[in-house]
């Protein structure tokens, strides 16, 4: 997503989620709530939340559990961190794959909205080589993209909880917002 066109790419994106979870069979929200559904809550989008970076892979790829919202474990592996700065001071996430040969990135995160005006258990960001690198290499984590799980919307669904290596003390005003207050 080149940055020129970023907030209308935002917007565009932003509207196309709001129908697919109006419309869609597949959609996480329940049923009997659609017809009432007008729409995700968004933090307004915000270019201080908008990096390219350089991602730094482990040389040595480890291997972690983590526990997701049924109580079943899955397996991630650790492949490289990002390194931003928020207000001047450094932070870190990691990105995990959960299969060696995927060509994208799943990060996972909490900061200190999350249980207050974001779902408790933390967003997410995909990145993924065709979408997410800029033309210099750089890859674009994007915080404005970043998502609820689907177990936000419906219980019926288990999603993984965000590892403590992933929780950021710094507000990330961002993104996706609670769904219910």
């Amino acid at each position: 997503m080149p940055f020129e066109n970023w907030k209308e790419d935002l917007e565009m994106n932003r509207t196309s989620k709001d129908y697919f979870f109006a419309q869609n069979l597949q959609s996480p929200i329940p049923m009997d709530e659609r017809e009432n559904f007008d729409g995700l809550k968004y933090y307004p989008p915000d270019p201080t939340f908008y990096f390219e970076l350089d991602f730094h892979e482990h040389a040595k790829k480890e291997s972690i559990q983590i526990q997701d919202t049924k109580e079943n474990m899955r397996t991630l592996i650790r492949w490289g961190k990002f390194i931003f700065k928020i207000d001047g001071k450094e932070y870190i996430l990691q990105a995990y794959k959960s299969d060696p040969n995927e060509k994208h990135f799943f990060v996972p995160f909490r900061d200190a909205t999350s249980g207050k005006e974001t779902y408790g258990a933390g967003k997410y960001l995909d990145l993924d080589e065709k979408n997410s690198k800029n033309g210099m290499g750089k890859w674009i984590l994007d915080f404005n993209l970043a998502y609820n799980p689907f177990c936000a919307y419906n219980e019926d669904y288990a999603c993984p909880f965000v590892t403590p290596e992933n929780w950021l003390k710094v507000p990330i005003l961002a993104g996706e917002k609670k769904y219910h207050d």
